[in-house]
Parts: C-alpha cells; structure tokens; sequence
C-alpha cells in the first residue's frame, strides 16, 4: 500500500515508464499516492511493469502502449490517461534511446533514430501533455542525461538529442509560465542496475571500480533516488522550481574526486 499521501490526488503520465529509471520513478510516485500511466512500445511489457508497480504499492496504474515519435500514438495514449485516471498534473518524458559507436560509424538512420525517441518525443509528449493536464499546478519533467553539457566521446547523438532536451526545457518553462505549468529536468548519473550502466560497463568491463573511484560520494546511485527527485518536483515541495535541471549525480558532473582530501581534524 501507499507508503506516503503526498502525491494522493496527483496522475501522473510517465513515458518510458515500462522499465528501468523510468519504472522505478512510476513505482515511487505510485508509493506517495499519485495515480499513475506507463507508455511504453510492448504491451506485453508495459501491462507486466503495470502489474508490478500494482504489487508494490497497491496503487491505480494504467499501462499505454505507443511509440513517442508518432504525435498521434502519444496523443490517444494521453488522452486515455485522462478518461481512465483524470487530469494530468504530473507529465514525465522519459523515453531514450542509446548506444556506443564513433560518430564517423554512426550511419543517418541510427543518429536520427536517438535524436527522434529522444528529443521529438520529448516534445511530443509536453506538447500533448499540455492539452491534458492541469492548469495551473502542473509539473513536466524531462529525463536528461550529463551528455546534454559534456561532449562525450561514442555519444554524439546523445549528446545532440539531450543538449536539445535541455534547451526545449528551458524554453517550455519560459512559454508555460504564465499558465502555471512548471518544467524542469531531472539528469541521472551512474544508476545501477539499470541498461544505461549496463551498456557502459560492456564497452568498458575493466572500468567499474576507476568510475566508483572517481565519483565524490563513491557509489552507484539508486532508480529510488531520481523517483525521489520527482516527488520533490512534483510536490508542493518544489513549487517555485522551474526551468532547471536537478543532477542526481553524486557528483559525477564535478569531475574526477580520486584521492583522500580529507585532513586530520585539529
């Protein structure tokens, strides 16, 4: 059952939301109360990590299927959410897409492949997220990632797409202003046991306990800790925050910390 009332009367839509970062965010909105939609491409999939997040929190969930990149598909799967579960006051894009290549092996299709999960379906699923959500007293978030700030070699796509959200972002929150919507980023960074990671530590197995190393806080972070990131952004809590981006990072963003520079106290 609801292990919190904070998001109690909150429905809250979640793109991506049948696995991985994206699961574990509807799992913790679900456990604050709020009612809560999953879109993702396999019904199957999406009905199982429906189920799950129901054995959880024995919460109301709603699994969606749809392809971010198609307008209309997002736009009926929100439109579903509205009819099944009521307005929208919490709307997340987190759908992505990702892999490893240099950008001179990256061919056209595969580029525009991430960029369009990526940052058109972003804004597909604000741009019709706003016909169905609350007004006032919504929050958007997007689910960035550090490649939007930091050229990152094997990642030009990602890089391109995210830096893209970041900007969209921004931009949103400047337009929905004034109709009392709020918009903000959230920018994961190691997470483990999620794909992400997964795929890093395959192109570079010998490299976990180097990336542990040079992180400040020295561990992994939790699929709980971006949800958490949500709640706050969502809640009454972060009312006044709009237009940002919120690492959830431990440090990752501040570059390397390898070395001890704690002193002897005196």
């Amino acid at each position: 059952m609801y292990t919190n009332d904070l998001l109690v009367g909150e429905v809250a839509f979640i793109s991506g939301g049948t696995s991985g970062i994206n699961l574990g965010v509807a799992k913790v909105l679900s456990c604050y109360g709020a009612k809560v939609c999953i879109l993702g491409r396999d019904a199957d999939k999406a009905n199982s990590a429906a189920q799950e997040i129901r054995d959880l929190t024995g919460g109301q969930v709603l699994a969606v299927t749809g392809d971010v990149r198609d307008y209309d598909a997002v736009e009926m799967a929100l439109r579903q959410a509205k009819e099944s579960l009521g307005e929208l006051s919490i709307v997340i894009a987190g759908a992505a897409g990702n892999f490893f290549a240099p950008a001179v092996s990256i061919n056209p299709k595969g580029f525009k492949a991430v960029v369009d999960i990526d940052l058109l379906g972003t804004y597909h699923v604000f741009r019709a997220g706003y016909d169905y959500c609350r007004q006032p007293g919504s929050s958007f978030i997007a689910i960035t990632a550090p490649q939007a700030v930091n050229p990152t070699p094997l990642q030009a796509h990602v890089c391109a797409a995210k830096a893209g959200v970041n900007a969209l972002l921004k931009t949103l929150a400047m337009e929905w202003g004034a109709a009392g919507i709020r918009v903000n980023g959230i920018c994961p960074g190691l997470i483990d046991e999620t794909e992400g990671l997964k795929k890093l530590l395959a192109v570079a197995p010998d490299q976990l306990e180097k990336m542990l190393e040079q992180l400040p806080l020295r561990q992994f972070g939790r699929v709980g800790d971006i949800g958490n990131a949500a709640v706050f952004l969502s809640s009454a809590a972060g009312s006044y925050a709009t237009g940002t981006v919120i690492d959830i990072d431990g440090g990752y963003q501040l570059g390397s910390a390898v070395g001890d520079f704690l002193t002897p106290a005196r």
